[in-house]
């Protein structure tokens, strides 16, 4: 999953996405409303991180500019403002929570994944490939009902092929589907992340094809 932060204090950021990253999902960080607004007209986000303090256009505004563009994302806004009517004003724009600074980490992770349930609940939350699953509520792979432990960076790989349904995707592609703005993942990064899915997927009889010079698709039992 791909979330976006918008904030203007680069140490708050940067442990945010720290955070984050270490929890499985793909950061984009941006510090003010304009590069906010081309980032999610740019790229598909499943949340969005939104400090209401930022430099020239402020959070509310970048808001408002997202529903009027008809951008459906969850919005999580964070504030050091505490004023009651300011925090309405936010609601009624269409943020979907709100965290007041200072907050603690388990409760912003808390409220991620609630924003992340809900927003789910609203597409097909399980994805099926033969004895294969991904639990796209809790970012989990499962295999005979148990959960399937791999590296965050594969299951983003393997997110992404089941999400094409059987359809290629290009190295290119996957790369969106994992990279940050300021993170360099390679081809080759690619090629590793394929090849290591392919060994741990081989023992349930699911591969991972390539087309050559396209890329690849993922092949499991009465999927022919």
């Amino acid at each position: 999953m791909r979330i976006l932060i918008v904030e203007d204090n680069r140490k708050l950021a940067d442990g945010l996405k720290q955070l984050l990253a270490g929890n499985g999902y793909a950061v984009d960080c941006v510090g003010n409303g304009e590069s906010a607004l081309s980032a999610v007209r740019a790229l598909t986000y499943d949340l969005v991180v939104l400090d209401l303090s930022l430099p020239e256009m402020d959070g509310l505004e970048v808001l408002r500019e997202m529903r009027n563009r008809r951008i459906i994302v969850p919005v999580l806004i964070l504030t050091a403002r505490s004023g009651l009517d300011e925090r309405i004003r936010g609601l009624d724009l269409g943020a979907d929570d709100y965290l007041a600074k200072p907050f603690e980490w388990g409760e912003l992770e808390a409220r991620i994944r609630a924003l992340l349930r809900r927003s789910a609940a609203d597409k097909s939350s399980l994805l099926e490939a033969g004895p294969l699953k991904f639990d796209l509520k809790n970012n989990q792979v499962l295999i005979d009902d148990g959960v399937f432990d791999i590296p965050a960076r594969e299951t983003g790989v393997l997110r992404a092929l089941m999400l094409a349904n059987g359809r290629i995707l290009s190295k290119s592609q996957l790369i969106e589907s994992l990279s940050s703005f300021d993170e360099d993942i390679s081809e080759n990064a690619i090629e590793q992340y394929i090849s290591r899915l392919r060994r741990r997927l081989a023992i349930h009889d699911i591969s991972i094809k390539a087309a050559r010079g396209l890329g690849y698709y993922l092949k499991a039992p009465g999927n022919d």
